[in-house]
Order: structure tokens, then C-alpha cells, then sequence
């Protein structure tokens, strides 16, 4: 049955626990895009031949599996047992859950999308007692991630639920009461039974005790708003926000750490492609928000479609969900519930023509490209981590002269050059070639291994100038590496 792959396809991205280097993200995000790729595939195999019933069941069944398998899993690694079911559950030390996903806040997200599926199917005549269950475990999962996103977002479901008329619905009154209470229940239980202090644990405790004054949002907010204002028409460039956070000194408080994203959509676009495209993007969506009016929908599949949205649109605003896969996935699956025809049946198959056949060659286009860009991306991002294994562990191809036969590679360029400038031997003969790549590096990782390569080799050139330039945002951006430094470079010189 077509839906069934399709159940699978847009399941196992969340539950994917697979991952290796250089750059851990990628693995999971070329997954997620081949199974992409693969539903687009089989909806322009099926046609019309599956009413569009069939896939929404697939997408929600698919949601609400992905989040109940998660919630079991969280809890294993809340009780400290992750370790029995490796490699296909992420290591977690005592009352840390957060899936396979590998961030608690995004692990929180998918407990919500599950229990904003489980209310659609509790709308389409499912069994409330089942649903109670399958709540109280999400909710249950949710207090495991400890995350105070997740709270905020089920303090959101609540409120959609009363705006929504699903919530006259007895069965689905029921099933909420039930979450509630098993969250609050979870609150004091969990860390009980886990031996931790529950007044010093999960999301309440986090919201009291707030974070390290130089690690909290406000810090990284008032810090991008600094780069906003040095840059306001056309940022730093995408991928710039890391370089510009080093380079600056900040007239206030500083965030202690690599700084790659805003934690903000809205910001993040603002500080790397400039103001004028940020308030476009961001203005182009509240008007299509406002003029759907989500507030007044009575589709429960449309309901449902807004609230997934909303569910990574309040994180979008915390965190940035939207640069991993299945988060993409998600957002795209409800964009196109909500694209369909306002109002249509679930089973309409006029829904199905407008959403899968309305442009078969785009069909064919997208499952293609997904396809197959995947697999040379792969291919390429295999290649380079040759790079950062032992020689031993290289396969034959590239066990000997790896970096000249990976120079070539343009995808993951800034991994090689990382690779190269971290394990050369720096000496006069090459000092000019090694300051001139540290600072490309310096753009992809203005790490403290980069940095004070850059500063060695400006010292060995003479540019004294440089060299103190880049010294004073190393002693303000990584202040202990600075003085591990210090102190390692004072007995490597002492006689």
C-alpha cells in the first residue's frame, strides 16, 4: 500500500540515530532529504488512484508514531539506560532525554507535533482512552526533555484547543485533561523516581534558575542587534554570523560561545541577509497568516496543519528547528494541507490533483533532484571524512595523499581546509600560506585551534598588527582557551 511507505519515509527521520563527521548535521539532513524525495516519488507514481485521506493519515500517523517511539526512548535516556540499546539510541547521561534528534528543545517540538496529531485523530472518532494513553506518554516525554520551549508550546496547544471548536468535543476534553494532569504529575514523578531533586530539575527548575548570564538569549539577542546595526542593508552574508561574532567587541555583556545562528528566525535573516529581506520574508508570511485567518478554521486537518506550524514557528523564534530535516519536512507537509483548496473534504480528489498532479514534470523535477543531489552530497561529504580518520580506518581509494585527492571538493571545501590547516606543521617556508588560509577557515570555524594558527603565523610573518588584531578578540571571545594558551606557549619558550 503506497501510504504505508510513506508512513515509514516520514518516520524514520526523526528516529534516525546514525551520524559522523566532520560536520555531524548533514548525515541526518541527507536522510531526510532521500525520503523526501522518495514521497514525492510515490505521490507522482500514485496519482489519483489515493485519495487524499490516505496521505494525511500517512502524515499524521507518520507524526504521531515518530513521537510516541521518541517519548519512549527519552525516557530510557532520563532513567540512564541509553547505553543498553546503542547505537540505535543517542547516550544521554541521568535526566537528560532528548530522542535521536540530539536537542532537547527539538525532541519538546515533537512531543507537541505528536500531541496535535493524536487531537486529529482523536476528531476523527479514535478511541479517547487509547488517546489518554498515548498522551500521557507524550507528556510524560515532554517533561523528560526538561525544555521550557516545550512548555511554552503546550501552553499553545491549550489555547488553540479552546479557540478551535475540537474542544466541545468530549473525547478530545478528556484526552487534554489527561496530558495536563500526567505533565504535572511527570513534573514531581520523574525526577523522583530518577533520583534527582525534583525542585532542582526539568523545565520548572530551568525557568527559575534561568542560564549563566553570558550563555542566556538576552545576552545573544543584544548581541546580534549590535551586528544588525553594524550591517543593517545587507548582513554579513549567510553563514557570516559565527565571523562577525568574533571579530566584534561587544560594548556590554558577550556571548561565551561560536555563535552560528540568532536563535531567532526573524534576527537571523536581519544580522546575515540585512533588514529590508528579513522584514519581506517575515512580513510576506504574517500577511498570508493573517489573511488565512488560522483563528477561525473548522477543518480539523487544517487545525492541525496551523497548529504543526506553530509549533516550530514559536521555536523558530527560540531556536532555529528549520535548518534540520524533519523539521523541514513537517513545515512543508502542512504548508501543502493548508495550500489545498480551503475548506475541501479530507477525501476530496480534488485536493489529491491540485496537491500531486497539478504540474507532473515539477512532480518528476523535485523527486529527482532530491534524489540525486543527495547522493553526490553524500558521496562528496563521505570522501572528506577520509579527512578526519586515521589512516588505518581510510578506505584504500584515499588512505595515502588524501588532501591533494580531496582539494577538489567544493560542497565541503571549508572541511578540508579545516582538516589541512589543523594538522599542518607550521614553519617559515609555509607561514604565508598558513595565515592566508586561516583566515578563510576563520569564516567556517572561528574556533580557538583556528585562531591561534592565525595569530602563530602572523607573528612568524612579522604583522605584528594582525597578530594583536586577532589576539584581542581570541582573550575576549575564548577567555580560558586564551589563558591555556598563554600559559602552554610561556613553558614551550621557557629554557
Amino acid at each position: 500500500m503506497p501510504t504505508l511507505g510513506v508512513f515509514f519515509l516520514l518516520t524514520l527521520p526523526w528516529l534516525n540515530p546514525f551520524s559522523f563527521g566532520p560536520t555531524p548535521a548533514v548525515v541526518p539532513w541527507l536522510f531526510s532529504m532521500v525520503c523526501a524525495g522518495a514521497v514525492v516519488g510515490i505521490g507522482l507514481a500514485v496519482g489519483t488512484r489515493q485519495g487524499t485521506e490516505g496521505w494525511v493519515r500517512a502524515f499524521v500517523d507518520s507524526w504521531l508514531a515518530a513521537a510516541l517511539i521518541s517519548a519512549v526512548i527519552g525516557l530510557i535516556q532520563y532513567f540512564g539506560a541509553s547505553d543498553v540499546l546503542s547505537p540505535w539510541v543517542s547516550g544521554t547521561g541521568l535526566g537528560e532525554a532528548y530522542g535521536n534528534l540530539r536537542q532537547r528543545n527539538q525532541f519538546a517540538t515533537l512531543m507537541a507535533i505528536g500531541m496535535a496529531a493524536l487531537a486529529w485523530w482523536v476528531v476523527q472518532g479514535g478511541s479517547w482512552r487509547v488517546a489518554g494513553a498515548a498522551a500521557t506518554l507524550l507528556a510524560l516525554g515532554s517533561v523528560a526533555s526538561s525544555s521550557r520551549t516545550g512548555l511554552l508550546q503546550w501552553v499553545l496547544l491549550a489555547v488553540f484547543a479552546a479557540q478551535w471548536e475540537g474542544c466541545r468535543r468530549a473525547a478530545l476534553r478528556r484526552v487534554l485533561l489527561v496530558a495536563v494532569v500526567a505533565y504535572g504529575a511527570g513534573a514531581v514523578v520523574l525526577p523522583w523516581l530518577a533520583g534527582l531533586d525534583p525542585m532542582n530539575s526539568g523545565a520548572w527548575a530551568r525557568l527559575r534558575s534561568g542560564d549563566a548570564a553570558c550563555m542566556g538569549r538576552l545576552t545573544l539577542w543584544s548581541n546580534v542587534l549590535h551586528l544588525i546595526a553594524q550591517k543593517p542593508w545587507f548582513g554579513w552574508g549567510w553563514g557570516g554570523l559565527d565571523y562577525a561574532h568574533f571579530v566584534t567587541l561587544y560594548p556590554g555583556a558577550r556571548f561565551c560561545d561560536i555563535l552560528d545562528n540568532a536563535h531567532n528566525l526573524p534576527l537571523h535573516l536581519a544580522v546575515e541577509l540585512g533588514v529590508p529581506i528579513s522584514l519581506t520574508i517575515c512580513g510576506a508570511g504574517l500577511w498570508v497568516m493573517l489573511r488565512a485567518r488560522p483563528w477561525s478554521e473548522t477543518n480539523p486537518t487544517r487545525q492541525m496543519a496551523w497548529a504543526v506550524l506553530a509549533l516550530i514557528g514559536v521555536h523558530s523564534l527560540l531556536e532555529y528547528p528549520l535548518w534540520y530535516g524533519p523539521f523541514q519536512i513537517a513545515a512543508g507537509l502542512s504548508a501543502w494541507l493548508l495550500w489545498r483548496e480551503p475548506g475541501a473534504a479530507v477525501n476530496s480528489a480534488q485536493g489529491v490533483v491540485r496537491g500531486w498532479l497539478i504540474a507532473p514534470v515539477w512532480n518528476t523535477l523535485i523527486a529527482t533532484l532530491l534524489i540525486a543531489t543527495s547522493g553526490y552530497i553524500a558521496w562528496d561529504y563521505w570522501r572528506v571524512n577520509q579527512l578526519y580518520l586515521g589512516h588505518a580506518e581510510r578506505t584504500s581509494a584515499y588512505r595515502d595523499n588524501t588532501l591533494e585527492k580531496l582539494r577538489g571538493s567544493w560542497l565541503f571545501k571549508s572541511q578540508v581546509q579545516f582538516a589541512e590547516l589543523t594538522t599542518m606543521q607550521l614553519t617559515q617556508d609555509n607561514a604565508t600560506y598558513a595565515f592566508d588560509l586561516a583566515q578563510q577557515v576563520l569564516h567556517f570555524s572561528p574556533e580557538p585551534r583556528v585562531v591561534e594558527r592565525l595569530i602563530e603565523s602572523a607573528v612568524m610573518l612579522g604583522r605584528d598588527q594582525d597578530a594583536a588584531f586577532y589576539l584581542n578578540r581570541y582573550r575576549a571571545a575564548f577567555p580560558v582557551a586564551h589563558a591555556q594558551w598563554t600559559a602552554d606557549s610561556v613553558r614551550y619558550k621557557a629554557p
